[in-house]
């Protein structure tokens, strides 16, 4: 961050303006990650594999560790985090629903005739 120049309301408007870059990198991040979560949620063979507790907490684990790291606060990456991750299981849950019922609808009986047949 910059020093502080300016009066309480220009620094806080600056303040803001930096929050509001970052609130756009982020979401894009975020947008690349639920990529991935929708490609897993088509890979995973049942919804304990999409819940996957064990790979919650090792996920968990290690953003507190680059939490540290960083000198963020490691509480509030770890509540960050596990409000993401039951945000991006719920999409996947519906991803993966999905797909199974699709998987699981029998073919309409002419499906996939074309018009001259």
């Amino acid at each position: 961050m910059e020093a502080h120049r300016g009066t309480p309301a220009e620094q806080l408007t600056e303040v803001r303006a930096g929050i509001d870059r970052l609130d756009r990198e982020i979401v894009g991040l975020l947008a690349r990650r639920e990529e991935f979560v929708r490609r897993a949620g088509t890979l995973k063979a049942d919804t304990d594999a999409v819940r996957a507790p064990d790979r919650v907490e090792q996920v968990i684990r290690t953003v507190r560790a680059l939490a540290t790291e960083s000198t963020a606060d490691p509480d509030v990456v770890e509540a960050t985090y596990r409000a993401m991750i039951g945000a991006f299981i719920d999409l996947e849950l519906r991803v993966h629903h999905r797909d199974q019922a699709v998987a699981r609808t029998p073919p309409r009986p002419g499906a996939g005739k074309s018009a001259s047949e």
